[in-house]
């Protein structure tokens, strides 16, 4: 039973590195304009039908995918944003109807191009297993965990040191001062788009290598991206990983010690529980003041 039970905490370590891949970019839209993306998650599943077209069309490994994901997917989330900067009046609440037309628009364009089949990817090489003592994994699961650290540790760098990432979390601060200090809000909510669609790209590359993926997948994906960044508290990059990985290892622990049913019950129960003991989040404004 111990073994299962660390197997289990394994595993949802590196579902939680994924999933912390997925809500990254969401986190960061959030953060940057208080707008809730509920199109992020399809803009990942586009990434991800974009990785089988290249695996079963041109015979590649899924990761050969990821220029071509980030260049489409960036330049949707571009899209995205000049609609919802079109928003001047209530943008929280409008930008939430937007977001979800674009989502469901962009489901049905994967319905249309890729129909309605489960896709997984056939790679030997990702699928091969990852022994670590009696540990058990994907090559591609723990590939795609140190790749969401990497991608991780990078935004918190840009965020922190580059011109553009403190104009970010200048703009998310005070968008009115924020000008007085010569930055154009407009122009860097751009530029956090842009970065949220290189996110969602990587993500949904690695979703295809480790996972299944259909057209419903992307609101599923929404969903767990918004339950992370609120677990995380608004702002703080560490807490998305941190709140990916306790979700990742609550739903595989309710699997192993219950079941697949509940899993997706495991993860809101979690939400609600740190929602009550804690309404910032983890990590949230009122726990970094000063």
């Amino acid at each position: 039973m111990t073994e299962l039970i660390l197997q289990s905490v394994y595993s949802g370590l590196l579902q939680g590195g994924s999933y912390a891949l997925i809500a990254l970019g969401l986190a960061l839209v959030f953060g940057a304009m208080k707008v809730i993306n509920l199109a992020h998650g399809e803009l990942v599943l586009l990434a991800a039908y974009i990785a089988y077209t290249v695996e079963s069309k041109l015979g590649w490994n899924p990761a050969a995918a990821i220029p071509i994901a980030v260049l489409v997917v960036t330049i949707t989330s571009a899209l995205l944003y000049f609609l919802v900067g079109r928003i001047k009046t209530n943008r929280e609440i409008n930008s939430l109807t937007l977001t979800y037309g674009v989502g469901v628009i962009l489901t049905n364009l994967v319905l249309m191009i890729w129909s309605a089949d489960v896709r997984t990817t056939n790679s030997t090489w990702m699928q091969e297993a990852f022994v670590v003592g009696e540990l058990y994994s994907m090559r591609s699961e723990v590939v795609f965990f140190f790749v969401s650290l990497i991608l991780i540790v990078g935004l918190w760098w840009w965020l922190s040191r580059s011109w553009y990432g403190r104009a970010v979390r200048a703009v998310s601060s005070n968008r009115d001062a924020a000008k007085l200090m010569g930055i154009n809000p407009g122009r860097t909510e751009l530029v956090s788009f842009l970065v949220a669609g290189l996110l969602a790209a990587f993500a949904g590359v690695a979703l295809f290598s480790y996972g299944v993926v259909s057209p419903a997948t992307g609101g599923v994906l929404t969903v767990k991206a918004f339950i992370i960044t609120v677990l995380a508290g608004i702002g703080s990059i560490p807490g998305v990983l941190i709140g990916a990985v306790l979700l990742g290892i609550a739903e595989a622990l309710t699997v192993t010690l219950a079941s697949s049913a509940l899993q997706e019950l495991a993860g809101m129960g979690l939400f609600l529980l740190v929602l009550f003991v804690m309404p910032n989040g983890l990590f949230g404004a009122a726990g970094r003041r000063g």
